[in-house]
Order: C-alpha cells, then structure tokens, then sequence
C-alpha cells in the first residue's frame, strides 16, 4: 500500500472500574485538546458506545471509542503508540484494540465535513468494515429506536458478521454503526436480504429521518491490540465475537 494513501482509525477501549468509567467519561470533553495537537491527526471524533451490544439509546459507561484520519499507516501507528493522549487511555483501560483501514467507498458528510478518501485500488478480498453514521431529526429519535432491537438481533445472529458495536457522540441523536464482515459478498447479502434492516432503510428513504448521513465501507489492513480475548480480525478463520458485553 502508498505510504501517501489516507488511512482510518477506529480505537476502542473497555475500562472496569468506577475510577476508570469516570475518567473516561470526562475525557468525552477533557481528550479533545490534546487529540487536536496530535500530529498528523485529521478528523476525529471521541465515541461513547450504548448497552447490551451497543444498539441501544442508554449509554454504555464501559465503552469508549475515538475515530481518526491519518495521511498514512507509518503516521497512524507511530502517533497511536505514542501520542500521550492514546497512552493514558490504554493505560487505564482493561482492553483496547485498534483498527486500521483503508476507505474503499464513502458518500456523504460527518459534522458537514467529507472526511473520509476513497482510494483507487482493486476490490478487497479480506475482511472489510460497514459504518453508517447520521444524525437523527428530534421529530423521529422514537420511532428510530423502536426498529433498532430488531436491527440488532438481525445483525446479531447472521453467521457471517465478524463484529459490531454501536458508537455515538450524542446520545439519541448522533448515530454510528460499525461492523465487520469476513468479504464483500456476505455483507451485501445481508443488506439485500428482505428484514427490518431492509423495512428500516425504506422508512429512512420515505419519512426523511436523517438530517445528515454518511455511509463507508473499509478494508481492514492492520490490527493493534485485542478485544474480548479475540483473535486478529484479519484472521477470518477465527473471527473476533460480535457481541459487545456491556460489562
């Protein structure tokens, strides 16, 4: 891969105990000065994730997540491993796991910005990331998560779905799902597939929930870290858990 192409960060972090779930809460508004000194750090955003599998509207204290761009995997990791603001997170966390990921399609805005650039490049053939992220319009946030347990458990019990969570940066209003998938093909299947993720995307079509939406898809091209005790997500013979236990 060019050390010139732009390259995704999606840092998740688990903390266990009362101290730890606190200083991380804080850091939702404390960690935001130091991630903008990090060099080479472009777009970013600090996550908060929900309860059971993170598809709920009721905050997970445990989960925390941030997001960034990168101009190349040297830049990424070098800054990851060494930037004091990503230290002290791992350092009170009880398990953290980086993933690195190169943008292969994206349309639409985050926060008004385009922050992701899909690069000219062949198909994946490995695993490969979805994330969809949209603010929802007040007048709708009910009838939003009232199909979201369904969603969930569609996800939840496809056999081919490697990982998800549901992240966000503002309870209720500011949406992102992310999930990983072993190849191109299963993930398309199950977007096909006629469900409530199916019912749901007509209903965001039809009654316009959205007020702003971005959908990305990613190849995975490093992993740092683990989760739950899992695996390389870029081993798919042994994929990584997709529950995210809220404790």
């Amino acid at each position: 891969m060019p050390d010139n192409q732009q390259i995704v960060s999606l840092s998740l972090f688990r903390f266990r105990s009362p101290l730890a779930r606190a200083w991380a809460f804080g850091q939702m508004a404390f960690a935001r000065p130091a991630l903008g000194r990090v060099p080479g750090l472009g777009f970013w955003k600090l996550l908060g994730s929900g309860t059971g599998e993170g598809f709920t509207p009721v905050p997970n204290t445990a989960v925390y997540g941030i997001m960034g761009t990168w101009p190349s995997l040297d830049a990424a990791t070098h800054a990851l491993s060494t930037a004091p603001v990503f230290r002290r997170y791992r350092d009170r966390a009880e398990q953290s796991v980086t993933l690195f990921m190169k943008t292969t399609s994206v349309r639409g805005r985050w926060s008004g910005a385009e922050p992701f650039e899909a690069q000219d490049a062949p198909a994946p053939t490995g695993p490969i990331a979805a994330l969809t992220r949209a603010t929802l319009r007040p007048s709708i946030a009910m009838r939003f998560w009232k199909r979201v347990p369904s969603i969930s458990h569609a996800i939840g019990t496809d056999p081919n779905v490697m990982f998800k969570i549901g992240l966000g940066e503002v309870p209720l209003f500011h949406q992102v799902t992310f999930s990983v998938w072993p190849d191109a093909a299963s993930m398309a299947a199950f977007a096909r597939a006629d469900g409530p993720h199916a019912a749901a995307i007509r209903a965001v079509r039809e009654e316009n929930w959205f007020s702003e939406e971005l959908y990305a898809r990613f190849q995975i091209v490093h992993q740092t870290g683990s989760w739950s005790m899992a695996p390389n997500l870029l081993a798919p013979a042994h994929p990584m858990p997709s529950k995210v236990p809220a404790e």
